[in-house]
């Protein structure tokens, strides 16, 4: 069977290097999908599926029903924004709205979403299960998860697929990992709240900067000392605002930053950790602070039996040269995680590397892709289900 989906993929390669170049040429920002969704949507008609519009928000759900002989509900996620980017590639398809890019690859998962729908619809065969087809906005800001799972899309939902392109794996290739994929990923903003004074006379004041300052040393420093050294974090300070001029003691700095975790119990444990630091710091030299600790995503945690039947969906279809075991797990972050809140599931990374060119990154202004990505994520995603109902 996994050979007739193959084929069948294969088959439709020009339709889905159309459908991929269309969606590319015609980016929209996350919450805005309104055009992506609503061509997404004709295509699933077309396929028979019945749609259901305005899932959190922008976003789009759509059935293909089972026998019923196995009451589990299977989703695949696919996630549909673009980025604050100019397009510099100079292709054919370029984007042709001003400052709006498909420069991390979501063209390519839209494209691999409906690609599976059109090849399980036309394998000929019913399968025991509903697959439940989940196309995302706002991936890009960390919230059209959080948006699809309020308003319903995961409900009954037994487990979850889904995938994300790497440029530096190869195309025609799949990247696989059991366990952490991607870290959880947070936003912190502390105010230190110390009192103004004269530039001259320091002592008569308590000077926020100076305090801010030791916060950050302390906790990069206390990083190493006091956190587990097996389950790493990452907190970065990336906007430091406080001051009035130059011979005025600054009353009060505002330090923004982000903090990434692999760890679960770490991702639980870290914001007291940080708020106990911040809060001895500023009790020792006198100043007031206020924290605010934001929850974004957490962890991507690929469940093991749903991995396996991707590295198995791959090695059938492509062979085992095709398979990349990844040694290490990303430090950037995925909503996909926030599904995985309610079901297990699992995100492969799907090659769209150039063997004969430079590849650029993620986010990048020249990000291209290789399209011979299509057919093996297609080929992969289609595979996996069919395996999961086995």
């Amino acid at each position: 069977m996994l050979a007739n989906i193959k084929a069948i993929a294969e088959k439709l390669s020009p339709r889905l290097i159309d459908i991929r170049r269309h969606i590319h040429a015609h980016p929209e920002l996350s919450g805005n999908e309104h055009q992506t969704a609503a061509y997404v949507a004709g295509v699933l008609s077309s396929c028979g599926l019945h749609v259901e519009e305005s899932v959190g928000r922008t976003g789009l759900v759509a059935e293909l029903p089972g026998s019923g002989q196995d009451k589990r509900l299977l989703a695949v996620r696919s996630d549909m924004d673009a980025l604050p980017i100019e397009e510099q590639t100079g292709l054919d398809f370029a984007s042709r709205q001003q400052g709006i890019m498909h420069a991390c690859g979501h063209d390519v998962h839209t494209t691999v979403g409906l690609g599976t729908v059109m090849v399980l619809a036309e394998l000929g065969i019913q399968l025991p299960g509903t697959v439940r087809f989940l196309f995302q906005p706002a991936e890009e800001i960390a919230q059209g998860a959080k948006w699809m799972v309020t308003d319903g899309a995961m409900e009954g939902v037994d487990s979850i697929f889904g995938l994300h392109v790497f440029p530096t794996i190869p195309g025609g290739k799949v990247g696989i990992r059991y366990g952490a994929l991607t870290a959880a990923a947070d936003d912190i903003e502390i105010t230190i709240i110390g009192e103004s004074g004269h530039g001259a006379r320091p002592h008569e004041a308590t000077d926020a900067i100076w305090i801010a300052a030791q916060v950050i040393t302390t906790l990069q420093q206390a990083i190493s000392r006091t956190q587990n050294p097996l389950h790493p974090v990452v907190l970065t300070f990336g906007q430091i605002k406080g001051g009035r001029a130059s011979n005025i003691v600054a009353d009060q700095v505002k330090l923004t930053g982000t903090v990434r975790c692999l760890n679960p119990e770490t991702y639980r444990d870290i914001p007291g950790w940080i708020e106990d630091l911040v809060a001895n710091i500023c009790k020792t030299h006198g100043a007031k602070y206020d924290f605010q600790y934001n929850r974004l995503v957490p962890s991507v945690q690929n469940d093991d039996r749903l991995t396996q039947y991707v590295q198995a969906t791959v090695e059938e279809c492509f062979g085992k040269a095709a398979v990349q075991n990844l040694r290490e797990p990303s430090l950037g972050a995925e909503d996909f995680s926030v599904y995985l809140d309610h079901a297990p599931g699992t995100m492969f990374r799907l090659g769209v590397g150039f063997e004969d060119r430079e590849n650029y990154p993620l986010h990048h202004p020249k990000f291209e892709v290789n399209e011979e990505c299509l057919v093996t994520g297609v080929t992969t995603m289609a595979g996996a289900v069919y395996k999961y109902w086995q």
